[in-house]
């Protein structure tokens, strides 16, 4: 694979039942929240095993206690190209929390998950224990068909 088939493909949007939805900002009268979409360390893991094989690695070079920072290397053309960025504790679970916090946001710089970002904002019904009630439908562009239809018309303009 060339460097624009990586990149399409790590970029490429999870399938909808992948994405994990947390409450963002609450309305005063607690009945809506803003939900903020996710995806498990597990998917990136695969996301990655599954474009680049053996192929890519992470280390986490640095911890000062509070702040964690992973890299992610992939090998592209016989070289090694790293990507990094870092995390702090978290409310649940901290330490793993914040490991895994990294290694997704490490993963974004990838271009993994990174689409979640450009998400729309999204109010949504939740329940007294501030859980999500129904989430959000995703864009077509957020899925993968959609994504993909976006890649091949880019390409087919350019032929």
């Amino acid at each position: 694979m060339n460097w624009d088939e990586i990149k399409n493909r790590l970029a490429e949007p999870f399938d909808h039942k992948r994405i994990s939805w947390r409450v963002g900002s609450v309305t005063k009268d607690k009945k809506k929240a803003m939900a903020l979409a996710y995806i498990d360390a597990r998917d990136v893991m695969k996301r990655l095993d599954d474009v680049c094989g053996a192929l890519w690695q992470n280390d986490y070079p640095l911890s000062d206690g509070t702040l964690l920072i992973c890299k992610i290397g992939i090998k592209i053309d016989d070289e090694w190209l790293w990507r990094a960025n870092g995390a702090g504790d978290t409310q649940v679970e901290a330490e793993k929390g914040k490991a895994s916090d990294a290694f997704k946001r490490a993963a974004v710089q990838w271009g993994v998950g990174k689409y979640l970002h450009s998400l729309p904002n999204s109010w949504v019904e939740i329940d007294e224990w501030k859980k999500i009630i129904k989430p959000p439908s995703l864009p077509t562009w957020a899925t993968p068909e959609g994504y993909w239809k976006i890649i091949n018309d880019r390409k087919e303009a350019k032929s």
